[in-house]
């Protein structure tokens, strides 16, 4: 037992220090500030260390909706879950920046349902607020990637 807190303590201090500098954390947007884009996604994830997330869902960008595909991998993760969530898009110039690499930072658990909030970036300066509500039973401590990718 003793070592299993010590093991949580050190995953808390390295995780907290690689992600004091995420460029997601560090930016925020005005409470004036519209959204370009607001989205809907379902995804599913499977966990034992490192995690496994897929899912899709569509935005709505200037008044039309457009489909898109997320997949990514998470570390110090556990369980399996089935994920809705609703977001806000910010900094998003044009509908093609929304394709990319997002680095995102989350801690939660989820017993039988809960929710999460995460905020995702990529490297067009592209982020996302996102309010999700977990299905199923996962406990993660993780620093996470996720690809994002417009359905042609």
């Amino acid at each position: 037992m003793r070592y299993m807190r010590r093991s949580m303590f050190v995953y808390v201090l390295l995780t907290g220090a690689a992600l004091a500098g995420h460029p997601a954390l560090g930016q925020s947007t005005k409470v004036d500030d519209a959204p370009d884009a607001n989205l809907e996604l379902t995804a599913g994830a499977v966990a034992v260390g490192i995690g496994y997330t897929w899912g899709h869902g569509k935005i709505t960008y200037h008044g039309a909706s457009h489909k898109f595909r997320i997949s990514g991998v998470s570390i110090v993760d556990v369980g399996i879950v089935n994920i809705s969530a609703t977001g806000s898009i910010y900094h998003l110039a044009k509908l093609e920046d929304l394709n990319g690499n997002y680095v995102a930072a989350s801690a939660g658990l989820t017993i039988a349902g809960g929710g999460d909030a995460v905020v995702l970036k990529n490297e067009h300066g592209v982020f996302i607020k996102l309010l999700s509500t977990d299905q199923g039973i996962r406990f993660n401590l993780a620093a996470s990637g996720v690809n994002v990718k417009l359905d042609s």
